[in-house]
Formats: structure tokens, sequence, C-alpha cells
């Protein structure tokens, strides 16, 4: 968090009691994934991430563009979804999309709905990446906030269901998890001197970008 261009960190723990965590960078803008600073943090790993990295097990990292955002603030549960579209069916998937995630966030006990699709900067493999033995890839991804769990888990099996998104123009191949907030870092949140004052813009927008790591 303390490279430029990064807005927050987040890291949620599965739901369902699994060992699967996923993990969400929100940043100023897209172009901070191919930024000088962040390319040399993910080429000088320090001792613990070269540690750690080996026991990543599948793992999913996109590096996403932001294609609608609606609603706003970190609540207490994330449901998250990959997916892709059908062959021609792109443009008739995010017109469904971009219409039924502006109402989510109209529902009780949700705050926000978002699409995010994977455009990875070409660049050779990090060190990072080495290290881990190369991650997959998600494609089209869609991010639903809320505070109440029952709420976003009848949305993924109703709207946001297999047989709905199919319907939409969606691929079969679709992965669906719930995960609790665990933890969330600013940048502020690293300067000991900053404690709660002042002002601040911590929302998503169209034009930011973000990482994902999910298991």
């Amino acid at each position: 968090m303390s490279i430029p261009g990064f807005r927050r960190g987040s890291r949620w723990a599965s739901e369902d009691g699994g060992e699967g965590f996923f993990v969400l960078y929100e940043l100023e803008a897209y172009e901070t994934l191919t930024s000088r600073q962040y390319l040399a943090c993910l080429n000088d790993p320090t001792p613990w991430s070269t540690k750690m990295m080996l026991h990543h097990r599948n793992m999913v990292r996109s590096q996403c563009r932001i294609l609608d955002s609606f609603g706003g603030g970190v609540a207490r549960f994330m449901l998250t979804l990959r997916f892709s579209p059908g062959e021609g069916r792109a443009e008739t998937l995010h017109r469904h999309l971009t219409e039924l995630l502006s109402r989510l966030p109209t529902l009780p006990g949700v705050t926000g709905g978002h699409l995010l699709r994977t455009e990875t900067p070409e660049a050779p493999a990090t060190a990072e990446q080495k290290i881990r033995g190369g991650d997959a890839v998600a494609d089209w991804i869609v991010l639903v906030s809320g505070y109440d769990s029952e709420v976003l888990e009848r949305v993924a099996e109703a709207e946001l269901g297999a047989s709905a998104l199919e319907n939409a123009g969606a691929l079969p191949s679709l992965a669906a998890s719930l995960y609790g907030l665990s933890y969330a870092l600013t940048p502020t949140d690293l300067d000991s001197s900053v404690r709660w004052r002042g002002g601040a813009d911590l929302g998503w927008g169209r034009d930011h970008g973000c990482v994902i790591l999910m298991t």
C-alpha cells in the first residue's frame, strides 16, 4: 500500500468454512499496474514473501479494468463471480449486467455492485509469479458487496445464478464464492501520525483499476 496509486487493500476469508481467501487492491488508475514502483516490488519480494509464495495454491490473479460500478463503501460481505461471455455475446451480456448491477444497491442488505474485466498488461513474468509457478486468470468478474449475507446468497442463486447469466450470454463456467471481510488498509493507515482526520475519497470509479487475488 506504500506504492503510489494504491488506494485501498482488503483481505476476505471464505464464508463456507473453507481455506479460500480473496484479496482486493483498488487503484487510482489502471496504469498503476505498469508503474516502475509496482513492478520493482513484484520483482524484489521480501524474504517472507519468498517463503510464503511457495504455499499459495490454486491462485487466480487478475489485473482488471472496472467497466461499471454502482454503490460504494466497504461492507461486511463480498459475493464474487468469475465467468466469460459466449462468442458474440459480450455486448449483450454487458448491457444486462449494467442494468442489473445498477439496481442491486437499492436492495436492503446490498451496498454495491461492480463489473470488472481482466486486461493483464503485456510483461514478462515477475519474480513473485515465478516462485508460485504461474497463476490462473479470471475473465469477467462481478463483485457484489453487502452487510446481509443471506441477501447476497439469494442474489447469487437468482439474478446472478448460472442459468440467469447463461440466458444473458455467459458461458456455463460460473465460479461463485462468498467472503467475509477480515481487514482493510489505506495508505494513510501506514502513517502513524494520521488517525481519522481530514477527508477521504475511496470510492470505486469507471476509470480506476484493481488487482484481484482469489483461491
